[in-house]
């Protein structure tokens, strides 16, 4: 059986409508996918605070959670992994990459032409038809 893990990531929108986005650096798996930034969830932990935890731990921001967005299973070759994607707010410091290989924040139209993770793709699908 395939290991599995349950992630979550954030769409961070600006006030100007961009979505902030990270890529994958060489030395993590999935290498050189953009994503919506987060991880996994710990033990005892709701998807949301893992979310707040992850970015600040990777970004050294923080933000507010909100509604979910999509709820995503994906088989990739050697792992299960179920993601749920959550809008969310940025309340605390501007994003900064500590890990991902580099961060941009995109427009609704621009999303869909970044390389994005299998698991990633339906909320970007579903975002990027939301203006």
């Amino acid at each position: 059986m395939k290991k599995q893990f349950h992630v979550v990531g954030a769409i961070i929108e600006n006030e100007q409508k961009e979505i902030f986005c990270a890529l994958r650096g060489p030395d993590m798996s999935l290498a050189g996918f953009w994503e919506f930034p987060g991880g996994k969830i710990e033990t005892g932990e709701t998807p949301e605070e893992a979310l707040v935890r992850e970015i600040k731990e990777e970004f050294n921001c923080e933000i507010e959670v909100r509604e979910k967005v999509e709820d995503t299973t994906y088989e990739y070759e050697d792992v299960m992994v179920r993601l749920e994607t959550f809008k969310a707010k940025l309340i605390a410091r501007e994003p900064i990459a500590t890990e991902h290989a580099e961060v941009r924040w995109i427009s609704r139209d621009e999303i869909r032409y970044l390389n994005f993770a299998p698991a990633d793709v339906p909320a970007v699908e579903k975002i990027s038809k939301k203006q």
